[in-house]
């Protein structure tokens, strides 16, 4: 089938490629186009921005979680349903796992996908020398797809000079250039913690970005390119269904202190046959009434610990419903919740659910970042004893006990560690999981909410 798409990469973060990124989807929005958005990687923050800020559908693409034919699955399915997608690349171009492999780069995507793409370079303190900058990235590997460039932070003054030098010289076309546009800067703080109140603000230096980029980029010429991508095929994988019909009920903490979640994750979980149910821990009093599941994502509980605490009520269901063995997934900011005190990022220590009897503390830097290599020590919720799945680990805050049931290892390099509260009805700890990874972890967790028998109960707590 037809499937325009075309991916955003770039040397090197810092060169400009999310804020363009979000520009060139707002301009082609403004145009009418049916858009779909993904980011490489493991990223939450991205798709989570051009979704709800700029209203296009988004979704992630990452050749560590799944193989080729499962990445392509998971692109076709959603960009099936657009006029034409676009991707943002991670890191610099050919920027891999453990720093020293291009395997999950951004080029491994775009080589699973045939996919065009166009190097964001910044040109900031650089003229001439961003000929041999390109040509080294167009010669590392034969093909790169790197069909087009956009110049970026670069003078209108020295724009079409250093577009015929790099046209002369390097078989790309230049797509055009993007100057200073430091009030339109999006902050991080706007790509993470969007607020209700800032959205309207956020929208409006969107479309002056998308006016900015009207006038200095050749949009033609980049839908041309995203046109010009190959024919696309992809094979739908079989799931397992749940027998006659039945639907599990599945609580999905939703708010913004509960914010990263994976779609696919989400849309495997309804192909298997369960119903997931929204509900707000910071503004609801109680679970959903007839939930046969529970799943606490990751998010920023830290910044909403004072009201995720004061809501004593939903504290008391949670820890009542997961101790009586209500199957229960807590990733990251979940996991957080459900110790039995979190320090805010006010320094005040407020108690939480009690699940795990433990406290929650703030680091001063990121801790076990990255992608791991997951296998589980015992029979638990999602895993049994020796299977295997994928995940990451991204996070600030620490735990006084993060557990022990399954092994963790970084790939390609020495360093493991022993992670997870895993029982047969939780799975609680720090990795954020991608289903796709391993759908028995889906499947297993949705037979455990199917099951009425008396579960077991999770680990001893320490009070409410």
């Amino acid at each position: 089938m037809r499937l325009p798409r075309i991916m955003l990469a770039a040397p090197s973060s810092g060169s400009g490629k999310t804020l363009i990124t979000c520009g060139i989807l707002q301009a082609l929005v403004n145009r009418g186009f049916r858009v779909a958005s993904f980011k490489c990687g493991p990223d939450y923050i991205d798709p989570m921005f051009h979704s709800r800020v700029i209203g296009v559908k988004s979704g992630n693409l990452d050749t560590f979680f799944t193989d080729k034919a499962t990445t392509r699955y998971l692109f076709g399915r959603s960009a099936a349903e657009a006029e034409i997608s676009v991707a943002e690349g991670v890191m610099g171009y050919y920027d891999g796992l453990g720093g020293i492999s291009e395997e999950a780069s951004s080029s491994d995507v775009a080589a699973a996908l045939d996919m065009p793409v166009v190097l964001v370079v910044n040109c900031r303190g650089m003229s001439i020398s961003v000929v041999p900058l390109i040509k080294g990235f167009l010669e590392y590997q034969t093909p790169s797809r790197i069909k087009g460039v956009i110049l970026n932070q670069m003078p209108k003054s020295l724009y079409a000079d250093m577009k015929a030098q790099i046209e002369r010289w390097l078989p790309v076309k230049v797509l055009g250039y993007v100057p200073k546009v430091e009030d339109l800067v999006l902050e991080s703080r706007h790509l993470g913690l969007v607020l209700p109140g800032e959205i309207e603000s956020l929208k409006e230096k969107l479309n002056r970005l998308a006016a900015v980029l009207e006038e200095s980029i050749d949009l033609d010429a980049f839908l041309a390119l995203a046109y010009e991508a190959p024919d696309f095929t992809y094979e739908t994988p079989e799931l397992p269904k749940l027998s006659g019909g039945k639907k599990v009920r599945i609580g999905v903490a939703e708010d913004d202190a509960f914010c990263f979640t994976y779609r696919d994750n989400f849309q495997m979980l309804k192909d298997m046959g369960a119903e997931l149910v929204p509900f707000s821990p910071i503004k609801d009093e109680a679970l959903p009434e007839g939930i046969d599941g529970l799943i606490l994502s990751g998010g920023y509980p830290e910044l909403h610990a004072k009201a995720l605490s004061e809501n004593e009520d939903m504290r008391g269901a949670i820890h009542d419903a997961v101790k009586a063995g209500l199957p229960c997934i807590a990733e990251c900011g979940g996991f957080l919740y459900l110790h039995r005190t979190l320090e805010g990022s006010d320094g005040v220590d407020y108690p939480m659910a009690g699940v795990i009897g433990a406290k929650a503390y703030r680091t001063d830097k990121l801790s076990r970042f990255g992608y791991i290599e997951m296998e589980a020590k015992q029979d638990q919720l999602i895993l049994a004893e020796g299977e295997k799945a994928r995940g990451h680990e991204f996070h600030y805050w620490e735990s006084e006990d993060c557990g022990n049931a399954i092994h963790a290892k970084k790939p390609l390099r020495k360093r493991n560690w022993d992670c997870v509260h895993g029982t047969p009805t939780l799975y609680a700890g720090f990795p954020h999981l991608f289903f796709y990874s391993n759908p028995a972890m889906a499947w297993n967790f949705l037979q455990k909410c199917s099951n009425d028998s008396i579960q077991p109960e999770a680990p001893a707590a320490e009070g409410v």
